[in-house]
């Protein structure tokens, strides 16, 4: 990886640094440019040795890839230096998969446009301490529950980018989470119960003061 980025594409621009290679195209998992990869290599003798690897000397083959928790994909190599913020680069590509979904499955056509939502709102600086979470879990809630692997290819940039980064999409995440709904209750149970539990919805200054509490 490292000659085809350094010496086939010309290298970084100067004054910056690796931060991270997307190998496959923008569905396969990023790989961060500090992180170390155990990875077997075949020997001459036919022997198999495990090696621990940059990112600069991950072969660029199909299994190599794959053994280092990204794919060879559509081959697409994405190079991002020291200068893009991880959250911005996922809504750009959830903001891609939002909008190419068929809309034939559910966990598809609701999951990609909710995480674009997300990641649109931590931009705009309205992220809550759940988000990365919620992130994950409706990336988890993805992949494996659609008829083809575009659910996969929309799941695997989120699960990674939030794993890998998990300090720059906490950064954007800070506000608390809003107060809990009031429960709904239907006719019957209005009629049964002789009280009805309420919760107090928060009021100016809103719901970032008021927590999960309900109350200020």
């Amino acid at each position: 990886m490292g000659q085809l980025i350094y010496e086939m594409a010309g290298g970084l621009k100067a004054g910056r640094r690796l931060k991270a290679v997307i190998p496959g195209g923008s569905s396969a998992k990023v790989l961060r440019a500090d992180e170390r990869f155990k990875l077997k290599q075949k020997q001459p003798d036919g022997s198999t040795i495990e090696r621990d690897m940059s990112i600069d000397e991950i072969p660029m083959d199909f299994d190599s890839l794959a053994a280092a928790g990204s794919m060879a994909g559509s081959g697409g190599v994405i190079v991002l230096d020291d200068s893009r913020d991880m959250v911005w680069t996922l809504n750009n590509i959830n903001e891609f998969y939002a909008h190419e979904s068929c809309g034939q499955c559910t966990p598809c056509r609701e999951g990609s446009l909710w995480m674009q939502k997300i990641t649109d709102r931590m931009l705009r600086g309205g992220g809550v301490t759940e988000d990365p979470r919620t992130l994950k879990t409706i990336g988890d809630n993805i992949a494996g529950r659609t008829i083809c692997a575009f659910g996969e290819a929309c799941a695997w940039p989120t699960q990674s980018f939030v794993a890998k980064f998990a300090e720059e999409f906490a950064a954007r995440a800070t506000k608390p989470a809003p107060p809990p709904l009031p429960p709904e209750y239907t006719p019957e149970a209005l009629i049964e119960e002789e009280q009805i539990s309420t919760t107090a919805m928060a009021h100016d200054p809103g719901w970032e003061r008021a927590g999960t509490a309900g109350t200020i």
